[in-house]
């Protein structure tokens, strides 16, 4: 048998090459028609957003971590949507332990408990269309006096459920669809349709997006989504309006005039104002009447009818002071609660009506860290109803330190945005028991002082009063035996310190370092030091306060005084630049 040899068949040279590009071809054919599909072929599968709530809540464009809850027309809104996506987290107090609920404005304050209907408005009944309520441990507050009180836009959708808030003052630019087209869950047409709008339909712009041909929108659904610019038409800008105010309170009526404050003093005995003498351009009084007595919120007066007379006949403005007594146990009750400080408020209103007063000076000093927080709501609470009776609120405050509490205790700028005026006790940089002698406030100390408050707590200067003065510290200073020196003062007014430098036959010398008069003496083997407030001192600080565009000064105290000093203060204020 003969055996047949097959040789294997050659392949052409080209073959695998031609196949290669082939499949190559039918790839990139593949991939542009993808991509063709996936840029050019818009997305048609509809899903229903998942917000996770029957009600959700939409805020300035953003889904807020809550839901509302809705009985027939009436819309609640959860306490924690409200402060911490609203914009309110400083314009309402809730109380668990009682109930109680605070909301405050600049203008008012309106007080009302979970489960009940009635409420009072700064001083008057306010009856409420609906009950605040606990559900599930969650508070709930109708939204009727949100938009009353704050100006909130509040839009309930009964086909979606959704619920729309937009912050009074907020800007938002609506637009209409120019055309049939979709709003999508993220910005490109290949996302699933959330919801199909008709050309002509309303749709509120939020912000632009990483894609810039697309803007985050929110249909009157209150759906939120994004839609191509170019399936838009701007149409105009939507203002939601602030709470009308009939009648704004003004603080102080002379016009082109600065305060001239002076605090009196008052303590065993009324003040005898046959001697007080001129004061003049002094136009307002601050006569410490009023005193925390105990935690409940009672108030000691000690307000004297003649006074106010004698005030009224050289038209002066009384602004009573309201001490806490300096004890920080009885503040930290009295300022725990919302009756607590409800019951002061009360007591207030009623002197300033009884002695017709024209302001309040609050005036509390050491006092807890811890309560910070609580003085500015007792503040926030006050200042509406004051002004509600035509009532001018200041308040005391340090300069800036570390300590705990004569300063830290104090929120300066919340402060500032509730009172008409902040009054800067700029005296005792160096203090009664200071182990180191040196000046009640020196001119650079209070020049800084007035700066920390302006820059870094944001006081605006047409709202600080400088406080001044008018008494001066004659340290002791004994050497000891190891070598030290022994450091004691007494505080003495600013007659007392003319007479004591007569007396001793002195010669004040210019200090430039703390831009005031200096005299020492010896007297028992001890060197006494004294950097006197005068007319130098004073002018000093008047020169400050037109530098800073200050609303005045005010002066501690009015018994310290040396008479002519009156006419210093008033010629220093009225001169111009």
């Amino acid at each position: 048998m003969q055996t047949v040899q097959v040789r294997p068949r050659r392949r052409k040279p080209g073959g695998l090459i031609r196949t290669l590009l082939r499949l190559s071809f039918f790839f990139l054919l593949g991939v542009v028609l993808f991509g063709v599909y996936w840029l050019f072929i818009p997305n048609t599968k509809m899903e229903k957003p998942q917000y996770g709530y029957t009600h959700p809540i939409m805020v300035a464009g953003t889904i807020a971590s809550g839901g509302a809850v809705i009985e027939g027309t009436m819309v609640k809104l959860p306490l924690k949507v409200l402060m911490e996506s609203a914009g309110l987290a400083n314009a309402i107090w809730y109380e668990e332990a009682t109930g109680s609920i605070v909301l405050t404005s600049a203008h008012q304050v309106l007080r009302l408990k979970t489960d009940l209907l009635t409420a009072t408005l700064n001083s008057k009944p306010y009856e409420l269309r609906e009950a605040a309520e606990v559900i599930d441990g969650e508070v709930y507050l109708p939204s009727t006096p949100l938009t009353e009180l704050y100006g909130l836009h509040v839009e309930a959708d009964d086909g979606t459920g959704a619920v729309t808030l937009i912050p009074a003052g907020k800007s938002v630019q609506r637009a209409k669809t120019t055309t049939d087209t979709a709003l999508r869950s993220s910005p490109t047409i290949r996302a699933t349709i959330y919801e199909k709008l008709q050309a002509g339909a309303e749709v509120r712009i939020w912000e632009e997006t990483t894609n810039p041909d697309w803007y985050k929108v929110q249909a009157l659904s209150g759906t939120i989504g994004y839609m191509p610019k170019d399936k838009l038409s701007l149409i105009g800008i939507e203002q939601v309006k602030q709470p009308l105010v009939e009648s704004p309170f003004v603080a102080w009526k002379v016009m082109g005039s600065k305060i001239n404050m002076t605090w009196e003093g008052v303590y065993a005995k009324k003040t005898d104002v046959s001697a007080i003498g001129a004061l003049d351009g002094v136009n307002v009084v601050s006569p410490t009447w009023f005193e925390l007595i105990d935690g409940t919120g009672k108030i000691r007066s000690k307000a004297d009818k003649a006074y106010v007379d004698w005030a009224a006949k050289r038209k002066t403005q009384v602004w009573a002071l309201f001490s806490n007594g300096f004890e920080p146990k009885r503040t930290t009750q009295a300022l725990a609660t919302a009756q607590t400080r409800f019951n002061m408020i009360q007591q207030l209103v009623a002197y300033a009506q009884i002695y017709r007063l024209q302001g309040i000076n609050i005036d509390f000093e050491n006092v807890e860290t811890a309560d910070k927080a609580n003085l500015v709501q007792f503040v926030r609470e006050l200042t509406p109803i004051l002004h509600e009776q035509g009532l001018v609120v200041s308040i005391d405050v340090t300069p800036k330190s570390n300590s705990e509490m004569w300063s830290a205790f104090l929120d300066r700028p919340a402060l500032a945005e509730s009172v008409d005026f902040m009054m800067l006790m700029a005296y005792d940089e160096h203090w009664a028991s200071s182990p180191k002698a040196g000046s009640v406030a020196s001119l650079p100390w209070t020049e800084n002082s007035i700066l920390r408050l302006l820059q870094e707590d944001g006081v605006p200067p047409s709202k600080l009063v400088l406080g001044m003065p008018l008494y001066a510290r004659v340290w002791t200073e004994t050497k000891q035996a190891d070598g030290t020196n022994e450091v004691s003062s007494k505080a003495l007014g600013m007659q007392a310190i003319d007479k004591l430098i007569a007396e001793r036959k002195l010669k004040p010398v210019f200090d430039a370092k703390t831009g005031q008069n200096y005299v020492e003496y010896t007297e028992g083997g001890a060197k006494k030091r004294i950097w006197i407030e005068d007319d130098i001192s004073i002018r000093s600080r008047i020169v400050l306060v037109k530098k800073y565009g200050l609303a005045g000064v005010a002066t501690w105290q009015r018994s310290f005084q040396d008479d002519q000093i009156w006419g210093v203060i008033d010629q220093a204020l009225q001169q111009k630049p």
